[in-house]
């Protein structure tokens, strides 16, 4: 890794009371205490610098599509990376790195790289929000994570006040998980990604694509051909952005599926056994290491909250029970009301804990 001293460069203007339901993907959130807008990494660092400069609060927001934002808004700085930049660094007519900026939208990065024959992220297309969101989430859909192309992350360290460049290994990825989410020290400005020059895809391991694409796990496909399938699967389960679909209001999946040790999954296999009947199989997908990932979607609906389940305003999805949605009219409050529940049936049914994905921001389950 490296680090460089950062340079001041002014930021965007600075508003005040910008309501952050108009840049969350849930339409969920209250006012800003203050609101800028930074177009390159120059600016972000400047406007964050400014921000712990007055010892404010800081809130980094990218797409929005994976925050809770609280009704009573946020008492500080929100910075909204809108960046733009996206630059080839090396091409060896293999292997090609591609820099883009914290703010660049991620599906049309995605489709870029698709259209320049670059494969790597194509079963990642459909999710919504910015490159910058992605190395902290380990953002991951359909048997592909980012951490499988991400080879370097720049970012600001806020204790020091220098640009870092980190390694792939420095990040700390996990499932859904890296060494940025949870802890506010870096701020994401740059992600360094090498992909491949191929018009076909990586291979195929999720069987839900598999069996859409009428191919066998390990096969590749073109391309094009991928990213149509995942959108159209994305889609059947409101998971693409669609103003005319109240289902695509959400944050994506609420909760990540849970993975459990030898002893939790065998406790689960009884308890799951002693509700449903010794017949019904549970989906289950082993890890190497001996643990083993559940779905949560499975798990919510056989707990009791069926596709679109409503507690006041909120309602589950009515096309996948992952996502919980605001069809119109309710508040962050009423949202998690509904998570709670949620959480809480599936705990006495299963004893299994689900854990959001979403990043909450001044509220709590």
């Amino acid at each position: 890794m490296s680090a460089e001293p950062t340079r001041p460069v002014p930021h965007g203007p600075v508003r005040r009371g910008v309501h952050l339901a108009d840049h969350t993907t849930l339409r969920l959130g209250g006012p800003a205490a203050r609101f800028t807008t930074a177009r390159d990494t120059g600016e972000l660092v400047a406007a964050v610098t400014a921000a712990d400069a007055a010892g404010d609060p800081l809130l980094v927001l990218g797409g929005g599509s994976n925050l809770v934002v609280a009704d009573s808004g946020f008492p500080g700085t929100v910075v909204h990376a809108d960046s733009r930049g996206v630059a080839t660094e090396a091409d060896d007519g293999e292997r090609v790195r591609v820099r883009a900026g914290a703010g660049v939208e991620w599906d049309p990065f995605v489709a870029r790289a698709v259209d320049e024959g670059l494969s790597g992220v194509e079963f990642l297309s459909g999710i919504p929000g910015r490159v910058g969101s992605t190395p902290i989430q380990n953002v991951g859909a359909y048997g592909q994570d980012v951490s499988e192309t991400i080879v370097e992350v720049l970012v600001l360290d806020r204790r020091t006040g220098a640009l870092r460049t980190l390694a792939n290994a420095d990040c700390g990825f996990g499932y859904r998980d890296s060494a940025f989410k949870g802890d506010d020290r870096h701020v994401v400005c740059e992600v360094v990604f090498e992909l491949t020059r191929s018009r076909l895809s990586r291979p195929i391991r999720y069987a839900e694509v598999a069996r859409a694409l009428g191919a066998s796990a390990g096969d590749r496909v073109p391309l094009a051909e991928a990213r149509a399938t995942v959108l159209e699967l994305r889609r059947g389960k409101g998971m693409v952005l669609d103003p005319d679909d109240p289902d695509t209001r959400s944050a994506g999946s609420f909760f990540t599926n849970p993975v459990l040790g030898p002893d939790a999954y065998a406790d689960f296999r009884k308890r799951a056994a002693e509700r449903l009947g010794g017949g019904v199989e549970p989906p289950a997908h082993p890890g190497p290491d001996g643990s083993v990932k559940l779905s949560a979607a499975w798990l919510i609906d056989r707990a009791g909250f069926p596709k679109g389940y409503g507690r006041g305003p909120a309602r589950i999805s009515t096309k996948h029970t992952l996502a919980l949605t605001n069809p119109g009219g309710a508040t962050t409050a009423d949202l998690l009301d509904l998570a709670r529940e949620v959480r809480a049936g599936v705990a006495a049914a299963f004893g299994v804990t689900l854990v959001n994905e979403p990043v909450l921001v001044g509220a709590a389950l």
